[in-house]
Order: C-alpha cells, then structure tokens, then sequence
C-alpha cells in the first residue's frame, strides 16, 4: 500500500507549476462565474474550490468534436495521438463516470479513439469543498466506489494529503516537495472527506434495486412519461453535460479538392428530434422515437436501469449538471424519479 504524503499550500503550488512544465495539466479553472476543466500553465490558475465543471472531464478523452481519420486518395491516416496529460481536480463521482465509460470503451471492440487519450493520461482526484446546488452524489450508487485514478488529493487545515493510488501517481511525487504524512493528517484527510457526505441539496430517497425496478415497470404508463416531459424542448442539454452518455455521429467533411477531408466524431443527444431518425429505401423516413415524451423515457431508463447490470450501479452519479443545464427546469434527475416512485406506489 502507497504511503499518504503531505505538502502545504505553497509546496502544493511548486507541485503543479512543475507538472505544467513538464507536460500537459488540465484543472479546474474560473470560467464566467462557473467552472469548466482547461488546461494551465500555472498554479494560480487552479481552483480546486470549484463546485461542478460545465462539462465533465470526460471531454479530454471523448471531446465534443473529435478528428479520427484524415483521408485522401488511396490513403487513410488516423487522428487518434495520446498525449502525456495529468488531469487534476477530479470529484469522485467524475471518476465514477470515467469509470463506466473505462468499462463500456473496452467491451467488445476497444474504442481506441477514447482510449488512446484515456491511457496517456494521469487523474488526481480531489476532495470535494464546495456542494453544487443541484447535487445529490451522496445518494446514487453510493455502494459504487469510484476506481480509476491514481492519486487522490484532500485538503486539510494545514495542506493537502496526497495517497498515490497506483505506479502512475506514485511517480508524480518526484515533482513536488512531498514529506510521509503523520497518522493524525490522514486521519484529518479521512474526516474531511467522509464529513462531506450527507450534504448534497438534492436527495434520493430510494435505493438503485428500487429505483430500477420501478422506472421499469412505469414504463408503459405513457399518461406519466407525457407529464414529466411535456416542457421538453428536445435541446439535448442533458445529454452534452452529462459525465456518463457516450453516444456520438460520424461526419465526414471534405476538402475543396473533393478528394481528401476529415472524419469527424460529434457528441450525439438521445433527447433531439433527429436522434433516432433514419431514412430507408426511396427516401422514406422513420423515427423510432418521434414523441419527446418516449426520448425522456429513454433517457432515464438508461440512466436508472439498463446499464445497471452491466456497470454495477446506475449510469448516473448525481453530479446535477443537467438539473442546472435544463432550460425548461425537467431534467432533474430527483424530481423525475421521486414522481415515479410516488405515483406508482
């Protein structure tokens, strides 16, 4: 087992400038009064204070926009290029996030487009100091432990307790000016981070066996699914803030010479129009989920019970992004489940 260390506030800011010096560092920055994960050059641009990012971090190894493939006549050249990344700031339920998508990137046929980028990178996880209002990360899955960093970093009164949690993070150390934490500074880094647990805003009131299995059978009850989504304006803001969606389209855009261009990933929304739109012989056109109301429903079965096999919990963390994105006020993922489980009873 890796030993905790201990650095203080100005040790902690020689450490980061050290890693921005010697490779790529992306944290959580101030952007327009929120958050959002970008890359630093200096210490001073940290905010491990943040209450949630824009957008999740999954975006430095999933981006909105992706080049996969540059081609031209007769050659295909492939985009994917890992580059050597420390992400820094991470909350557990990002991590948890990162880990299904870890999982659903490698089954079957491994998505080297993700998982080029995912493996080049380092992740230091942080404690969480400031609560989101929408946030409810203390009451979904919490019988899932998030897995897939490498060192997790908690402030204290005095500092901050870094624990390697694999080679990876261990190997950071050699950049800052780290001495053996005591056993009452990761007892103290224990307590801050335990304490922080039961004071989410938003709470879930059922546990994920009951939640899944009565979104399931609420299924049909179209009368249900037509209320919780009639203010849907279809916009997708969910689905492009949400840590753990991972559907995309494939574009291909091509140069003037109309022999070369680029193939492009986009981040895809379950909840627009054109989602589950597809055209067939003749022109003919169907879509599968025309009804706004059957895209809201699919959205939180996904969310609430078809993964939940598959992943071990739930595909949702409780991160709130998209309660705070949602023009119409709906997507709140308490809200939504707290009617079903009420109404169907």
């Amino acid at each position: 087992m890796s030993v905790a260390r201990f650095v203080d506030e100005r040790g902690l800011k020689a450490f980061v400038d050290a890693l921005a010096g010697s490779r790529r560092v992306i944290a959580p920055v101030a952007k327009r009064g929120r958050f959002s994960f970008e890359e630093v050059s200096s210490a001073d641009e940290l905010r491990l204070d943040y209450d949630v990012t824009i957008l999740p971090p999954k975006k430095v190894f999933f981006p909105p926009a992706q080049p996969i493939v540059r081609f031209s006549e007769g050659e295909v050249e492939s985009c994917t290029c890992g580059i050597d990344t420390v992400l820094l700031g991470v909350h557990f339920y990002d991590v948890k996030a990162i880990d299904q998508l870890d999982y659903l990137m490698r089954e079957n046929n491994a998505d080297w487009d993700y998982l080029c980028q995912r493996e080049a990178t380092t992740i230091i996880a942080s404690n969480i100091q400031t609560v989101s209002p929408r946030a409810f990360w203390d009451s979904v899955g919490t019988h899932v432990d998030p897995q897939g960093h490498d060192a997790f970093l908690t402030r204290i009164a005095t500092g901050y307790v870094y624990e390697p949690r694999t080679p990876k993070g261990e190997a950071l150390l050699e950049h800052g000016p780290f001495r053996e934490a005591t056993a009452e500074e990761t007892a103290e880094a224990r307590q801050v981070n335990e304490s922080v647990m039961g004071t989410c805003p938003e709470r879930l009131g059922y546990t994920t066996e009951e939640i899944a299995e009565r979104v399931r059978d609420a299924y049909g009850n179209e009368k249900l699914w037509d209320e919780l989504a009639e203010r849907c304006f279809s916009c997708g803001s969910c689905n492009t803030v949400c840590p753990t969606c991972y559907c995309f389209d494939v574009l291909d855009s091509w140069n003037l010479d109309q022999k070369s261009g680029t193939r492009t990933r986009y981040w895809d929304a379950c909840l627009t129009r054109e989602f589950a739109a597809v055209t067939g012989a003749g022109g003919s056109r169907e879509n599968f989920r025309e009804r706004h109301s059957s895209r809201f429903r699919h959205r939180f079965m996904r969310k609430t019970t078809y993964l939940n096999e598959k992943l071990g919990g739930p595909a949702c963390v409780g991160c709130g992004r998209c309660s705070q994105a949602c023009t119409a006020d709906i997507a709140d993922p308490v809200r939504v489940i707290t009617t079903i489980m009420e109404r169907t009873s």
